[in-house]
């Protein structure tokens, strides 16, 4: 059995941003749209007025300030809300392993590795653009990588179980080293038209080299152990999939986009993702404070700040839990990504870190590293 590491990651950042107070106005004029349109109906109390949306709102509902899109000209065009995206010829390379290909490239050059030094690729993600061929089969063939590569998909934890499923393959030998890539474009998943919700999402694509740590340039992260965890729950939910034509489903059905029970949500995951992590660090003998850094999902700065607090005792700082969502919003799997990708640096030789994503399923995946 190898020992394994976290060599390198890379990340793909969109050209696009979209400031809260862009988002607002765009949905407070939609909002007056459609509250004209339908005047009638709510004169007569039949239906409820929709409420304007502000800066305020968003930023204390859950620490983001802006994110990065795709395209952002469809999500402010008040009477369409939601991108502008370019279909393209079969022939061409897809969208979302265009931007894999770029995460990927920056995580090679990051360790000093090329394609020659890797035999698989996971794409995991949070939503993929088609159901086949895999988005992975196609990044693996336009990187050059002799392999393997293949999807998977746990929602917002989808990286950290990848990381897990890639870590099992280079320790038992099966693979020298592996990439797993997370494209999130969620742009188009998101319900920009809700204002409970039309500000959470942003678009990125991140990417983890994994390797034999005797192979792993030095400063690398060795993976101690990683840990993931699922259970049912309905309370994040996308039913959009292949079968809605069949039950003649509208595609501007509600439930056909991202929406979720956000209290609920936050009640039922904080103290499970929290206790997930302690019990992880227990297995290993180790205590919350003996963690140097936690590299946690970015969903909701609320959230992060409460699971901090429930492992470490007190209030963390930027130190203990550095925050990402305010610039990149919440980007689905790639959120804990990019914290340990920006925070890492200053992580000392022997030092602890633990990477921790939750999300829909419920999942939870931790991956506790050492610098090397």
């Amino acid at each position: 059995m190898h020992r394994v590491a976290i060599s390198s990651t890379g990340l793909f950042i969109p050209p696009h941003t979209i400031s809260n107070q862009e988002l607002v106005t765009a949905f407070n004029q939609f909002a007056d749209l459609e509250n004209s349109r339908h005047a009638a109906e709510i004169s007569a109390g039949q239906r409820q007025p929709i409420q304007p949306s502000s800066v305020e709102f968003i930023e204390k509902a859950s620490g983001i300030k802006r994110r990065y899109v795709m395209e952002k000209s469809g999500v402010l065009d008040p009477q369409r809300m939601y991108p502008r995206l370019q279909a393209r010829p079969d022939h061409e390379l897809s969208l979302m392993a265009e931007i894999g290909v770029a995460a990927a490239r920056d995580a090679l050059s990051g360790a000093d590795k090329t394609v020659a030094d890797v035999d698989g690729l996971i794409c995991a993600a949070a939503n993929m653009q088609r159901a086949y061929p895999a988005m992975a089969v196609e990044i693996q063939t336009a990187l050059g990588i002799k392999g393997f590569g293949f999807d998977m998909n746990v929602a917002c934890s989808s990286a950290t179980f990848g990381i897990d499923m890639a870590v099992n393959a280079v320790r038992t030998g099966s693979a020298r080293a592996i990439l797993v890539v997370n494209p999130e474009i969620t742009s188009p998943h998101l319900a920009w038209r809700d204002r409970d919700c039309h500000f959470i999402f942003g678009d990125v694509c991140t990417a983890t080299l994994v390797e034999r740590l005797d192979n792993a340039p030095a400063g690398a992260f060795e993976v101690l152990g990683t840990r993931l965890l699922t259970t049912f729950s309905n309370n994040i939910r996308n039913n959009a999939g292949f079968m809605s034509r069949s039950e003649g489903r509208h595609p501007e059905d509600r439930d056909q986009l991202f929406y979720q029970e956000g209290r609920k949500v936050f009640k039922e995951v904080c103290p499970m993702a929290a206790e997930h992590i302690s019990s992880h660090l227990a297995e290993h003998g180790l205590s919350p404070n003996d963690v140097r850094r936690y590299w946690l999902h970015q969903a909701n700065l609320g959230m992060n700040q409460l699971i901090a607090r429930k492992l470490l005792g007190r209030d963390a700082s930027a130190e203990d839990a550095p925050v990402i969502l305010d610039e990149f919003g919440n980007t689905a799997s790639a959120g804990s990504i990019i914290a340990f990708h920006r925070h890492r640096a200053d992580i000392q030789a022997g030092e602890f870190g633990v990477v921790c994503s939750f999300g829909a399923g419920y999942s939870i995946g931790s991956v506790l590293l050492r610098r090397s």
